[in-house]
């Protein structure tokens, strides 16, 4: 047999909260209610869902709109990182998204590692353009400059 769950919490390889799900008796009974992770479907909870989502709602939106003004600040910017190099242009090691990050921290911008989108390291000097992904539908292009040290 199976019951309605509504999550109150994310729950690994099940949903998010908010989400209701289906999942067998026992587990419901057993796991997810006593712990405080998930709740039956009544109009109760059913609201409770629709108010959740609303405020999840209002918060993307903020995100998204903080994103936004990040990404027309980025777009201007530009980051020079000194390297050695070795038989000319090419670079002693290579730079990665945490160089990258870290030249954007130094010019007040908090920019999360994994948010720089390299296809692959840089190993050489030039000027190369760079993508930084705020959020799956902003992004901002920045000029990299590596240079000899």
């Amino acid at each position: 047999m199976a019951t309605e769950v509504f999550l109150m919490a994310d729950v690994a390889d099940l949903g998010v909260e908010g989400d209701v799900v289906t999942v067998a008796d026992g587990y419901a009974r057993n796991y997810l209610i006593p712990k405080q992770l998930g709740a039956p479907v009544t109009d109760a909870t059913r609201r409770r869902l629709a108010k959740i989502q609303r405020e999840r709602e209002v918060a993307r939106e903020a995100n998204l709109a903080e994103a936004r003004k990040l990404a027309t600040k980025l777009s201007g910017v530009s980051v020079t990182i000194p390297m050695k190099t070795i038989e000319g242009e090419k670079l002693y090691g290579s730079v990665s998204e945490v160089e990258i990050a870290d030249a954007l921290k130094t010019q007040g911008f908090e920019i999360e590692r994994s948010a720089v989108e390299l296809e692959e390291h840089i190993k050489e000097l030039g000027v190369f353009e760079v993508t930084i992904k705020l959020q799956p539908e902003v992004s901002a292009t920045i000029k990299v400059w590596i240079v000899e040290e």
